[in-house]
């Protein structure tokens, strides 16, 4: 048949809304797993952080995810995404330019067959679970209205610079990360520890004494996590296509070794199963594998597994009790040892194992890589200990990076609001923050009358503002 005469089916013809670059499948499996990665946020780790903390501290905890979720957005949009993947400005961040324009968000992005809007919104859901994340340190103490402050403060003067240095166009481009093991995960655990030492420790009793007040719903919330790591991992190519599928494969395989092995080692040692231990086991692994979902082999993510579940339980279970250094500071949920310890194993992993055939697949080109092992295997070391030391010098830069940020965040966030609620606020929990509580009907347990019928407070900060 000649192809002159050749009618395509209705469904992808070429028209106004579908232009001839476009791939249904490609756009349709990036907004797919974009939506993945916000079903994480909104509703996985609001459930998880709700449910994982102590009943006083649930409608808190799930509500400072929340409203990072809607605010990380606003500002993504506003400035934020041009600054990490827009025109160069230095070599760790790009110009501060809004992204809504419609020649911009509706034109192909790069070489690949989607539109621009797919990877504005997928790399939105990144930033705003990274922020998230890095809250899991602080719950439970934080002053609402010092969180309100710094989430786009820290977005906009951490996370950008970090994705920028790495995934823009930035000095650090050699870097394995094929999905944030070091741009989202030990940034967050990081900046999270350091945020922690800022706003100081719980309630004296509440630190000593957190168990959680729903471990069904946080069990539902570390599904979702689970879960919607598919996105996470399998949106990073951008496409549908082999290196998809792979990160995948490897992100499922190496959580579920990792949970066994973080379950294997409370057994050994504790003799329980510990249920909240088999969710960080499960966190450390989806941590792990990031950076080297789609460019490593299977068997290298089942090791890479081995580690995630004994390396991150061994810094949180024993390392973290005997230091006097990790005991000064109260990272409420870990998230040091479950994504910074975690993300930085995963990055060290990547540049070991990385195979050439997949980073070609994936970068398209030849200068990243290979990984170490592979280039003893091809008698080309050198290039491998070049890339360990790329995967090294990343994880400074971004480390020394969150540590400078959030303390000038934090202490800029002191002199106009106070970090930490007040002692008496602490004591009481979501009542006093919020005038809510979680399982609790009016008439069964609140002190005060529903919210319409009171009258409004004016924050500290504001009155101070008005008093001016």
């Amino acid at each position: 048949m000649d192809p002159k005469n050749l009618v395509l089916p209705q469904g992808i013809q070429v028209d106004e809304s579908s232009p001839e670059w476009l791939s249904k499948g490609d756009n349709t499996w990036e907004l797919i797993a974009a939506t993945m990665v916000g079903l994480q946020s909104v509703p996985g780790l609001v459930i998880l952080y709700g449910s994982m903390v102590k009943k006083k501290w649930a409608v808190n905890s799930a509500f400072m995810g929340l409203y990072a979720f809607a605010s990380v957005l606003i500002c993504w949009v506003l400035w934020a995404h041009r600054m990490a993947f827009g025109t160069h400005l230095m070599p760790i961040i790009g110009k501060p330019e809004e992204s809504m324009a419609q020649n911009y968000l509706l034109s192909k992005y790069s070489h690949y067959n989607i539109p621009t809007a797919d990877y504005v919104f997928y790399q939105f859901a990144f930033a705003a679970i990274t922020v998230i994340l890095l809250g899991g340190s602080l719950l439970g103490r934080m002053n609402f209205y010092a969180w309100m402050i710094f989430v786009p403060l820290w977005v906009t003067f951490s996370y950008t610079f970090g994705a920028y240095s790495i995934w823009g166009s930035g000095f650090l481009q050699p870097i394995i990360d094929f999905s944030g093991g070091y741009v989202i995960h030990l940034s967050s655990g990081v900046a999270g520890f350091t945020a922690a030492y800022w706003v100081g420790p719980r309630h004296s009793h509440d630190r000593q004494h957190f168990p959680p007040n729903n471990i069904i719903h946080m069990l539902g919330g570390a599904g979702f996590l689970w879960m919607g790591w598919t996105g996470f991992n399998g949106g990073s190519p951008l496409a549908s296509n082999l290196i998809t599928s792979l990160a995948i494969l490897n992100t499922h395989i190496c959580t579920a070794t990792s949970l066994l092995v973080w379950l294997s080692m409370d057994m050994i040692f504790y003799n329980k199963s510990s249920v909240i231990g088999a969710v960080q086991g499960m966190i450390t692994g989806l941590v792990c594998i990031t950076p080297g979902a789609g460019i490593v082999e299977s068997w290298a993510a089942i090791l890479m597994g081995i580690s995630s579940g004994s390396i991150p339980w061994f810094t949180m279970m024993v390392l973290h009790k005997k230091s006097s250094f990790f005991q000064k500071v109260d990272d409420t949920l870990g998230v040091f040892h479950t994504h910074a310890v975690a993300g930085l194993l995963g990055g060290i992993l990547s540049g070991l194992f990385a195979k050439p055939k997949l980073l070609r697949m994936f970068y398209g080109s030849d200068k990243y890589g290979p990984g170490f092992l592979y280039s003893i295997i091809d008698g080309d070391m050198k290039r491998g200990v070049r890339q360990m030391v790329y995967q090294l010098v990343g994880a400074l830069f971004i480390t020394i990076w969150n540590v400078v940020a959030t303390s000038l965040i934090c202490i800029f966030i002191s002199r106009i609001v106070e970090l930490r609620l007040h002692e008496d606020d602490v004591e009481i929990g979501d009542d006093a923050v919020h005038g809510e509580e979680a399982y609790a009907l009016w008439g069964d347990g609140e002190r005060d009358p529903p919210r319409f019928n009171r009258t409004p407070k004016i924050p500290s900060f504001c009155r101070q503002i008005q008093n001016l």
